[in-house]
Parts: structure tokens; C-alpha cells; sequence
């Protein structure tokens, strides 16, 4: 349906509604990031229950993107995204009163929702507002918000533990003031096109199986190496029982009449490979944001507040690169060669963040970090801008959560994968340290698990400990870098489709020629 397009003050005005939510749902995931072991302590949580409340709000963002994706195709919008912050701000209300882990980490469940709504939803409304030819302008503002609550959380979090009149409770009702006036503004200054009414049709069978398999495979991998071993009959069952889900649920979208997930979407060549191009840059994004905080304050003594501030290179980095390609999109619309030179910026970053160690210089540390954050914020969203200017109108909304989907996915599985990683070579390298240095290996259970308080531990043991979390953190920046460099591959093989300057579809979208069935 024609419409008139929106002055570039309106939708300014609506985007300040959006880019308070999605402020607000990245900062619920970093907020709670440095706060972590305070709050474990006072709920009496062990190691398991650290990886949990982490854990239990991936799964439920990854599981339930694609499902808002798919009703944002169906029903209103703004009714949707504003229905997400409500369930983010009873989430977070329900959180700060917890009493014990198993509380807490229900909420988180619900909380992962919230946040995975207003994530999904933020870049669909941009979709339905601007032509793929003006979203680059706007889309880059979308990185700095996501840069200002990933640095901006840690020090938040920070600041909030260590003031006793406020607890660490308020790392959860701080975000609740900010939802409440994004609801108001996007109530006021959201107005998205009508589209045309249909009968809506909930694919319930398909939402079911597909946060089983999610859930499953990440519950496996989140686990696999600390509870069981990676060959054993937990990881076959949950493994097998995955895939089983994932087949179920090709075979449902097939048949469904309204799939949350389109099949047909992965006719499109564009959408195919940026899925996999999602997974790869996933693993960096999540990555370097978790590990190098673990970095400053086991490998070099820092304080949650400092570590927070150190990422300001890579963070900056992210912010600039983000709005600068997007402006440059818009003015000339071509993507491609940004998407390459992000993921190889991130392939070269990740590479040399691997060479670092405990006694690392913050100069060259920081131009690595500034490398990486470039090369996140030249990705990020230009691969959600390359699906968007190739599918369809009707199909944005699932479209879009798909990258998204696939991105939290690769983040949330690579984060695990990487972490168990962490802790085998950490304490590998400090077995090897306390052996060097004539230290009997008994002396290690002072350490009282896998994250240690440095200023507790005798100070002989202190040197020993930052060397080997160096070092451990190095090598998995290491490993991480391929990924990167296999995103770099795939991105070559995306055929460029100039921008549209309408919200048009494109007449003559190039699909990938798989068959799919009705």
C-alpha cells in the first residue's frame, strides 16, 4: 500500500522510543556482568548457578526472536514492542525481589523474552519506517546504542554493588524507569503504516519445537565439559534430541500455513549466507565483550568499574565505525565492501588479541581493541540491512529475526564453547606455573573455584594466577579468530543488490534454486 514517507524528524522522534529499548535490553544482559559474584554470594549460588543466570536469559532471546519476528508479520508493531517491555519490566521487578538462584533464574527466562522482543522489534519498526536506501543513516545509531549499554552496563553494575544504599537488586530495577518512558514515547511518536489486515494464524507447533531444539543444544553445550563429558550418553541425548527437534521442525514449517521461520526465506542466497555469516560474527560479538572483561580483572587486577572502561577502544571503535558506514551506505548504497572489510577487521583483531598476555602494553592492546570494535561495527547491522533489501515487504519482520536468531545463537553457543575452553587452559597453565615455581599443587584450592577473588588469595599465588588467565584468554581469542575469517569467506560469495529507494520489494529478487515445498 503507498504510503508517504516520514520526515526524517519523525522518525528520528520514533527511533528515540526504540533506541531507549533496546538500550534498556542489551543493558540487562552487561549490567549484570561485573555484579555477578556479589550476587551470587549473598544467594548462597555456586559455579553452576553463575553459568545459569547467564545462560537462561540466552536461551530465551535466542529461542523466542524468531517467534516475535514472525508476529510482527502478522500484528501490530508497536503493540508488539511495547507488549516485549512490559514483559521486561515484570521480568526485572520479579528479578531484584529473588531470594534464592533457582528464582532468579526463572526471571532471567522471562527477561531473555523481554530483551529478545525489543532487540527483534527495534530493527523491524526501522524496516517498516525507511527505505532500505535511508536505513543505513539510522541503522548506525543502533550500533552506538548498543556500544554506549555495553560499556555503559559494567559501570553501571559496578557502581551499583558498591553503594550500599542501593544493593545489588537495583542492577535489576534500574532499567525498569527507562522502559516505562520508552512505552510512553513509542505510544506517541510510533506510527508505522497499516498493513493490510489477514487472518492470523500462530505457527504454535513450530514455536514449540524450535526452543526445544534451541534449548536443548544450547542447555548441551553450556554444560557439556564441567556436569558430563563431551562423549558421554548426556551429550548423545541431548545432541541427538536436538537435531531430532530441529528435523521435526523443518518438516512442520513445511506444512504450516504460517511458519514462524519461512523456508522459503533460504531460496534467497542473500538471506542464506548472511544466516551463516550471523553465526561466525556472533561468536566475536559476544565473545570479546564477555572475555575481555574476565581479561582486566583476573589477568590484570582491575576493578570491575576499570575494566569497563578499558574496553573504551574497542567500544568507540564500534560506535564510530557503525554510524560513519551507515552514513556512507546511505549516501552511495553499497554494503558489500563494508561487510567484508568488518569481518576481516574482526578476523585481523581477534588474531591479535590472541598474542596477548598478563603484562601486555595497554597501547598495542588497545589498537587491538580498536580494530575489533571496527570490524563489529562495519558487520553488525549491514547484515541485517542486506536481508532487509532483499526479501519481500510482507516478510521483513521474520526476515530480520532470522539474522538476529542466528547471531544470538552462534554468541550464546560460541560464549559457552569458548568459556569451557577458558577454564581448561587456565587451569592447565597454572598447574604448569605452580609446578615452576616449586609451589605444591594443593595450593590451588585456594583459588576456591574457577573465579578467584585476587585480593583474598596469599600473594605468592597472585602472579601465577594473572599469568595463567592471560594466557588462557589469549588462546581463546586465538581460536575465536578463524570464525571470523570463515565470516570473511561467506560474505564474499553475497551478490550485491543496490538499495531500494522505496519500501517496495525488489521486482526481481535472485533466489538460491533449493526446492522448497508449500
Amino acid at each position: 500500500m503507498p504510503t508517504t514517507p516520514m520526515s526524517h524528524r519523525q522518525v528520528l522522534e520514533a527511533l528515540s522510543g526504540l533506541l531507549l529499548g533496546l538500550f534498556v535490553a542489551v543493558l540487562s544482559s552487561t549490567v549484570v556482568s561485573n555484579a555477578l559474584p556479589r550476587i551470587l554470594t549473598d544467594l548462597h549460588g555456586g559455579e553452576s548457578a553463575y553459568t545459569w543466570v547467564i545462560t537462561a536469559a540466552l536461551l530465551s532471546l535466542t529461542a523466542s526472536t524468531p517467534i516475535w519476528g514472525k508476529l510482527s508479520d502478522l500484528v501490530s508493531k508497536k503493540l508488539l514492542v511495547q507488549i516485549a517491555l512490559v514483559i521486561y519490566i515484570a521480568s526485572s521487578a520479579l528479578a531484584g525481589l529473588s531470594q534464592n538462584t533457582g528464582e532468579l533464574i526463572a526471571c532471567r527466562v522471562l527477561q531473555g523474552v523481554g530483551a529478545g522482543g525489543v532487540t527483534a522489534l527495534a530493527q523491524i519498526c526501522l524496516a517498516a519506517m525507511v527505505p532500505p536506501r535511508e536505513r543505513g543513516r539510522y541503522s548506525g545509531y543502533f550500533g552506538a546504542v548498543f556500544a554506549l549499554a555495553t560499556i555503559g552496563g559494567p559501570l553501571i553494575g559496578g557502581v551499583i554493588v558498591d553503594t550500599d544504599w542501593l544493593g545489588w537488586r537495583w542492577c535489576f530495577y534500574v532499567g525498569i524507569p527507562f522502559s516505562l518512558i520508552a512505552i510512553l514515547v513509542l505510544q506517541r511518536t510510533l506510527h508505522l503504516p497499516e498493513a493490510p489486515r489477514r487472518k492470523v494464524r500462530i505457527d504454535y507447533l513450530g514455536a514449540t519445537l524450535i526452543t526445544g531444539a534451541v534449548s536443548l543444544l544450547m542447555i548441551w553445550i553450556s554444560l557439556a565439559g564441567k556436569n558430563y563429558g563431551w562423549l558421554s550418553w548426556q551429550s548423545a541425548a541431548m545432541v541427538g534430541g536436538g537435531l531430532a527437534l530441529a528435523a521435526l521442525f523443518v518438516r512442520a514449517e513445511r506444512r504450516a500455513a504460517e511458519p514462524i521461520i519461512p523456508l522459503g526465506l533460504f531460496r534467497y542466497r542473500t538471506v542464506a549466507l548472511a544466516s551463516v555469516a550471523s553465526v561466525l560474527v556472533g561468536v566475536g560479538m559476544y565473545g570479546a565483550t564477555t572475555f575481555l572483561g574476565q581479561y582486566f580483572q583476573l589477568a590484570r587486577k582491575e576493578s570491575p568499574t576499570m575494566a569497563g572502561l578499558l574496553t573504551l577502544p574497542m567500544i568507540l571503535g564500534l560506535a564510530l565505525s557503525s554510524t560513519v558506514a551507515g552514513r556512507l551506505i546511505t549516501r552511495y548504497g553499497r554494503w558489500k565492501a563494508y561487510l567484508l572489510a568488518g569481518t576481516l577487521l574482526l578476523a585481523v583483531g581477534f588474531g591479535l588479541l590472541g598474542t596477548v598476555r598478563d603484562d601486555t602494553g595497554y597501547g598495542p592492546l588497545a589498537l587491538y581493541m580498536a580494530l575489533t570494535g571496527l570490524g563489529l561495527g562495519l558487520t553488525m547491522q549491514n547484515l541485517v540491512l542486506a536481508v532487509q533489501n532483499t526479501v519481500p515487504r510482507h516478510e521483513l519482520g521474520a526476515a530480520s529475526s532470522v539474522v538476529t536468531f542466528f547471531r544470538t545463537m552462534g554468541g550464546a553457543m560460541g560464549v559457552s564453547a569458548l568459556g569451557a575452553l577458558l577454564s581448561n587452559r587456565v587451569s592447565h597453565y597454572l598447574v604448569e606455573n605452580l609446578a615452576a615455581a616449586h609451589v605444591r599443587p594443593g595450593a590451588g584450592a585456594a583459588l576456591g573455584g574457577e573465579i578467584p577473588d585476587l585480593h583474598r588469595l596469599p600473594a605468592p599465588l597472585v602472579p601465577l594466577v594473572t599469568d595463567a588467565f592471560g594466557h588462557g584468554v589469549g588462546l581463546v581469542f586465538l581460536v575465536a579468530a578463524p570464525f571470523a575469517l570463515l565470516a570473511f569467506l561467506v560474505v564474499l560469495f553475497i551478490r550485491e543488490e543496490p538499495l531500494r529507494t522505496t519500501q517496495e520489494s525488489h521486482p526481481h529478487p535472485q533466489p538460491v534454486p533449493v526446492p522448497v515445498a508449500d
